[in-house]
This record gives C-alpha cells, structure tokens and sequence, in this order.
C-alpha cells in the first residue's frame, strides 16, 4: 500500500514546475527569516527573491543585485495542529473528505519542514480527546503523522472542537514554535478569540481552512446530514431558494466573523475547497504570512 507521504509528494511534484516548487519552498524558509537565523553568504539576486534580503551596499560594488543568505544557528519546531473530530469525516466543498485534504496539507508543510531540517510534532483529536506526537525529524516519522490524523478522523469519533487542541498547546508547549493549525468553518466561541492572542504571543501561528460543502443548494436533489450533529435536510428543501438564501446569509456572517477574529489576533489564515487547491493555497499562506511579518 502506497504511504501517505509518497501521496503528498506524488501530488507536489506535479505542482507547476520545479521553479514553482522551488518558490514555495522559499516561502517557507522564508517564515522564520531574521528569528534564530544567521548570514552566511551572498549569490546573485533571482526573481521572487524578497527585495529586503538584498545587500545595497555589496550590490553597488558589485555592480548588480545581490541577496543575503542566512543559515539556521538551530532547528525551528514545526508543531501541527489538526481537529480529527467527526467534522472532518465530512465532504469539504470540492466533495472530497475533509480528512483526506488535512492529509495532503499537514504532509506538505510537514515535508517542507523535513527539508529545512526541522522537526514536526503533532497535536490532534476531538472536543474529548486530545493526542500528542512529540517533534522528530525524518520521513518514517511524518508518515507515522499522518496515519494518526487520517486514522482518526472518522464518523465514530467525538464532536469538533479544535479549541481542544489549542488550549493543550497552551497548557503544555514551552518555548517559540511554528503551529500550523487545519481545522473546517468552525464557528468562533467567547472563549477562542483570548485562547488564539495567548498563543500568538508566544508562537508563530499559520492557519489552513477546508471550506465545508455547501449543504443548501449544491445538494441536486439529494438528502444531506450534518455530521456535527446528524440533522437532515431533504433535498427538496435544500433547492429551496429561501432555505438557500438564509443559508447563504448564515455562512457569510460566520466567515466575517471569524476573518474579523483573525485580523484582530494577527493570524496569517487561508483557504482551501479540496486536494487542488492545497498547494496554491499554502503557497497565498505563506506569502501573506511573509509580508505581514
């Protein structure tokens, strides 16, 4: 049986091109520039380079742009944050399960971080249960990672609550990390939004979305349930076009919600509808995290 991570790395080779790959791996070394790194040399300016890493001063003597590169003094901690509860057993928009797109997305950055030298932990589970993989390097342990998470997300498990995961992150996790959370639409609590500032202080916070599948009006005629809570809605009324209306109004006032959240707490988030779009939705993440950093 093929691995998850050859999966994960099947898909990112098919990425574009190798200059493509080779920008998103820049974008995510690029996370942690000027935090535990030091100047090691300079090479000639490429496209895509960030224009704050170029030398002026070595460039005007040597006559055209240089850029400054830096070496890690130690390995950065890379801890994953996935919710495994029954949400994620669910269609996401693409009408791929939610797990599988976690899957792909938590092996990218986790393979990228593999790459960079870093080691990647792990921090999963439901609104009961919440489980831990300390940090390690090395493929073997990554795809140890990701059979947890797509193990775990089932329609038997507990109800979503990823609010779970960050509060034992910060009851336990001593020291600066890089968390990258994946959860769904979840719905802002009283609770998240002074949960999210107490991490922020402390850590680097990279957010993934999987946008659900829109049960009103994208349905064609078929029942659907929600897994959240398993109550139904007959086909027939989800063509309604008044049920499809206030849906709609529903959905929007929670993603503004939620958005506002993010802005007020400084949280770098993106979006993602299925396994396609999880490469090009890293690569918008990690360059608005970039920019805003």
């Amino acid at each position: 049986m093929t691995s998850l991570l050859t999966r994960v790395k099947s898909k990112m080779s098919l990425f574009a091109h190798r200059k493509a790959r080779g920008m998103l791996d820049g974008q995510y070394g690029s996370v942690f520039r000027g935090r535990s790194l030091d100047f090691d040399d300079l090479r000639a300016y490429i496209p895509g380079d960030d224009v704050r890493d170029i030398d002026w001063k070595a460039s005007a003597r040597h006559g055209s742009p240089l850029i400054k590169r830096y070496v890690a003094v130690r390995r950065q901690t890379v801890l994953l944050i996935a919710d495994t509860g029954r949400n994620m057993a669910a269609e996401a928009l693409d009408g791929e399960p939610k797990r599988d797109i976690a899957v792909m997305a938590l092996g990218v950055v986790g393979y990228l971080a593999h790459r960079h030298g870093d080691v990647v932990g792990l921090v999963c589970g439901d609104g009961t249960t919440t489980r831990t993989v300390p940090a390690k390097a090395g493929e073997a342990h990554l795809e140890r990672l990701l059979q947890e998470i797509d193990s775990a997300a089932t329609l038997d498990s507990g109800p979503s609550r990823i609010e779970a995961q960050l509060e034992h992150v910060a009851r336990t996790v001593k020291g600066r990390f890089l968390l990258f959370v994946v959860a769904d639409e979840a719905t802002a609590g009283p609770d998240t939004e002074p949960l999210l500032r107490r991490l922020r202080a402390q850590h680097e916070i990279l957010w993934l979305t999987i946008r659900d599948a829109d049960l009103a009006g994208g349905t064609a005629g078929q029942d659907a349930f929600s897994v959240a809570d398993s109550s139904a809605l007959p086909g027939h009324l989800a063509a309604a076009p008044a049920i499809v209306e206030a849906y709609a109004r529903a959905a929007a006032e929670r993603d503004a919600g939620r958005q506002a959240m993010f802005r007020r707490t400084g949280i770098t988030v993106g979006h993602v509808t299925g396994s396609s779009t999880v490469m090009s939705g890293l690569f918008a993440l990690l360059e608005r995290h970039r920019r805003a950093g």
